[in-house]
């Protein structure tokens, strides 16, 4: 057969038809696809319902493209951050934020990225690839792991803000959402995935078109251009007027408010006059805004905000009307905090 086929890159319906060729009945590929995806499983010997000469057979003709933990760090706010490796070498990081109420996994969608936000590591990394949806699922499944292990509580939900532009990653993050939402996979409710833009208009308005049923949160850090352009090249073909046009647009098809992630970093975007730029930008559709604490990285020089001012700031949305939520970093003296993610061999070997 050549070289051997990536198993889960293939529908239930290719694998049918596959197995077939192979002089195998069709309704296996149902109960491989079970262990595939409801089991996570990733070594065809372990399929136990299944007789040894087809798991020889699936041997000899596919392969497990498996992700594995190469390393885990632990935070003394019992934030939780890995390394993955995967099958062709490269690294990623994924991490496990344990609150009361929430076990959330935060995931990667791409090996480094392209798009160079100023204040954010994996900014200073190039762009590989991009993740297979199997490989995104394989984080989810082994960050829910490492819930069940250390705190004895399955994942709640799962953020799509790790290494990574979801939206340039387009079909695989949402066929990673199919498997983790579906039932004959991990059978997550879509309201408790959020994924992270750092805002790619035209595919915005896909995700309208597509009727999603996820949450959807865009990396804003500025509600003027000028500002948005200095710290997010992207902003320069994605203007705050095309965005609010695309998000309107994907209001309209989904229902699904829209969540504004907010950095007030020092000097720079922490006035009430940025406050006010972002209240009015907040009107286009029924939003919230997370204010997240910046956690300084060694390639840049913004700092986190005075915390008065962050009060402040946030004080004047909540006044206006707009729900607001300060966030507080997790996970910070592990570099594991929203903004740090890059894997540090590769940042050292960039400079």
């Amino acid at each position: 057969m050549g070289k051997k086929v990536d198993i889960r890159s293939l529908s239930v319906d290719q694998l049918k038809e596959t197995l077939v060729a192979l002089g195998e009945q069709s309704f296996r590929a149902k109960q491989i696809y079970e262990w595939l995806w409801e089991k996570a499983c990733v070594d065809f010997d372990d399929m136990t319902n299944l007789s040894k000469k087809l798991r020889d057979s699936l041997k000899e003709n596919f392969v497990i493209n498996a992700v594995r933990v190469d390393k885990s760090q632990y935070s003394a706010d019992r934030t939780i951050k890995s390394t993955f490796k995967l099958f062709d070498d490269h690294i990623i990081e994924g991490v496990l934020i344990p609150t009361p109420d929430r076990m959330t996994a935060c995931v990667s969608s791409q090996v480094g990225c392209s798009l160079t936000c100023k204040f954010c590591a994996t900014g200073y990394m190039d762009r590989k690839r991009n993740l297979n949806a199997d490989e995104i699922y394989d984080q989810v499944v082994l960050i829910n792991k490492q819930a069940q292990e250390n705190y004895s509580a399955p994942l709640s939900n799962i953020v799509y803000m790790g290494m990574g532009e979801p939206l340039l990653n387009y079909a695989n993050v949402l066929k990673s959402i199919e498997r983790i939402t579906g039932p004959d996979g991990l059978n997550m409710a879509a309201k408790r995935i959020t994924v992270s833009t750092a805002g790619i208009a035209k595919m915005i308005k896909k995700l309208g078109d597509d009727q999603v049923k996820f949450n959807l949160a865009l990396s804003l850090h500025a509600a003027n251009d000028a500002k948005r352009n200095e710290i997010m090249p992207i902003n320069e073909q994605n203007t705050l007027k095309a965005l609010a046009e695309a998000l309107k647009y994907y209001f309209a098809k989904t229902k699904n408010p829209v969540t504004y992630e907010y950095i007030v970093f020092n000097n720079f975007n922490d006035e009430l006059t940025d406050a006010a730029e972002l209240a009015a930008f907040c009107k286009h559709l029924p939003c919230k805004v997370n204010i997240i604490e910046y956690n300084p990285i060694s390639f840049a020089d913004f700092e986190n905000a005075e915390g008065d001012k962050i009060d402040r700031f946030a004080a004047f949305l909540r006044k206006k009307g707009i729900t607001t939520n300060v966030r507080r970093s997790r996970g910070k003296d592990i570099d594991a905090a929203c903004g740090q993610l890059a894997v540090k061999e590769k940042q050292e070997q960039a400079v």
